[in-house]
């Protein structure tokens, strides 16, 4: 399993967290009312990060780094740290930054009342699953990240390099 797949199995973990979610949409040209939807998900970046608000409500999961280890004697250990990135976007913003809670919570529980994700993925519960609300985002749009260690199936070396 590769850390494509962690990335796309969270995308669907974060989908199925928050597909009953109705949160508004910014008004763009053209538009004549006002409409609500579940926040997008995105790997890794918006399609065009120039514009990032138009995309609002939305959910980008983002590898950040990763690491295999192998110790003498010891088998493999695979870790991940993914950020989530949130924004929401509302009118009124009391409401604003308590929607952005609620969806930053939605994910958060998700995942530590199942922890694994996908078939091949586990959220290491020993490392601090860290939340962030960004307090300057510039209203009507309210930012918040998560960020986590998920640990993912090893690869096994072909090759004994320490020489037994």
């Amino acid at each position: 399993m590769t850390r494509v797949q962690l990335i796309e199995d969270l995308q669907k973990f974060c989908q199925k967290a928050t597909s009953k979610m109705k949160l508004p949409l910014a008004v763009q040209k053209g538009d004549t009312q006002k409409q609500v939807r579940a926040p997008e998900i995105y790997k890794m970046r918006l399609p065009d990060s120039q514009d990032p608000k138009k995309y609002a409500p939305y959910i980008i999961v983002q590898l950040v780094g990763s690491q295999q280890i192998q110790k003498e004697g010891k088998p493999p250990f695979f870790t991940a740290a993914v950020r989530f990135i949130f924004t929401v976007y509302c009118d009124d913003e009391q409401e604003g930054a308590i929607m952005l809670l609620n969806v930053m919570d939605r994910v958060q529980q998700k995942l530590l009342a199942k922890v694994q994700v996908g078939k091949s993925f586990l959220l290491d519960v020993h490392e601090p699953l860290e939340a962030i609300i960004y307090p300057d985002s510039p209203v009507p749009y309210y930012a918040g990240e998560m960020a986590g260690t998920f640990i993912l199936p090893p690869t096994e070396r072909e090759v004994d390099f320490f020489g037994k």
